[in-house]
């Protein structure tokens, strides 16, 4: 590790001083390491709490980084401060980015065309399957795919980016080595090995409640821009949605049924000025044109779904279900007329063709491919 990597890493273990702050400490003083060796006669000149100031004059701030830095290594943990190449480029650029990153994973794919594609942690079946219909078709054509790993929108369009052999990178509330939600456990394992998890918040953090929308800053800050594809009214998507416009990044929105609580976020966006999607063209065509050429080269194409010639039986249910809504087992056999053993025969072949989905409680619905 650089000598100014652990002297950062030791500035952002002081109590008392946020990011702001410490960036503009750096930046008055310098360095990092200028800071650091302030004798306290130099500290009583800046506006900070006493204990601020023994904290550093006193070398504590630097045994405490010596600490950290030992039990990241335990965990293979890497630490990336701002000053490191490996840093995120576009991140630098926003108002108040972090001293330092903790890092699980591939941190080449910091630096790769990345968007961000987050909404609400309960999501409808219609948000669903259009989340992870674009995360698919974006991974494909190269962009990395940022998100919070929390339940719903998040861990879907994290699955979706991974299904298609992309690539993706989760930025937590709480330390790299907390997994929270606990029911992610699996694909945050799968995340660590395909992609990336980084966070700002030292080793061990619980995911507080107020740590969430400081880490959305993060989010949008890597990226190019953020597309909510569902969003309630007071979803903390939204959240991110205002701090991409004041980070000078596009914004792109999915529309919904008007009658939906999920889609109010996005039409609400739409409304307000944000780019309404469609198709992933939506997206590509506000790309800088050097990124557009540069996705040309590393795009891999994305497994397709097989789709297979169908019996009558088999068009049949594929029509009777919608991609937006579920219905149940029951209803199905009930308008479907088809015998109880050929409907279950009929949903079975379906789900193994990637044409439709089984949801609990015997729900069904179609896929969007």
């Amino acid at each position: 590790m650089k000598e100014e990597t652990y002297h950062c890493l030791a500035l952002s273990l002081i109590p008392g001083l946020g990011t702001r702050r410490l960036n503009s400490l750096i930046q008055a003083c310098g360095s990092p390491s200028e800071l650091l060796r302030l004798s306290p006669a130099r500290l009583a000149g800046f506006q900070l709490a006493e204990e601020t100031k023994a904290f550093i004059s006193k070398g504590c701030a630097l045994r405490a980084g010596e600490k950290v830095l030992q039990q990241a290594r335990e965990k293979g943990i890497c630490i990336l401060s701002i000053f490191d190449d490996l840093y995120p480029h576009r991140l630098k650029q926003i108002f108040d980015p972090p001293l330092v990153l903790y890092c699980l994973g591939n941190l080449a794919l910091l630096c790769r065309p990345s968007i961000a594609v987050v909404g609400s942690r309960r999501c409808s079946v219609y948000g669903k399957e259009i989340t992870q219909k674009i995360t698919r078709e974006l991974s494909s054509v190269g962009l990395c795919i940022v998100s919070g790993l929390a339940r719903g929108i998040d861990s879907l369009a994290h699955i979706g980016a991974l299904e298609s052999g992309g690539t993706t990178v989760a930025v937590l509330g709480n330390g790299v080595d907390v997994i929270y939600p606990r029911e992610n456990r699996r694909l945050y394992r799968r995340v660590c090995e395909g992609g990336c998890v980084i966070s700002e918040f030292l080793c061990g953090t619980f995911p507080a409640p107020q740590n969430f929308p400081i880490r959305n800053r993060v989010i949008s800050g890597l990226c190019y821009g953020t597309l909510i594809t569902e969003a309630s009214e007071f979803s903390g998507s939204l959240i991110t949605a205002r701090l991409a416009l004041e980070q000078n990044r596009e914004l792109w929105a999915v529309p919904g049924n008007i009658t939906s609580l999920g889609s109010y976020g996005p039409n609400y966006l739409i409304k307000q000025g944000a780019k309404i999607v469609l198709d992933i063209q939506d997206v590509l065509e506000e790309l800088p044109p050097y990124v557009l050429d540069l996705l040309t080269q590393q795009a891999t194409p994305s497994p397709p779904y097989r789709v297979e010639s169908l019996t009558r039986a088999e068009e049949k249910v594929v029509k009777l279900l919608a991609p937006d809504t579920s219905m149940h087992f029951d209803q199905l056999l009930k308008i479907s007329t088809l015998r109880l053993s050929q409907l279950n025969e009929v949903l079975l072949q379906l789900e193994m063709k990637g044409l439709i989905r089984q949801l609990p409680g015997r729900q069904f619905s179609r896929k969007i491919c």
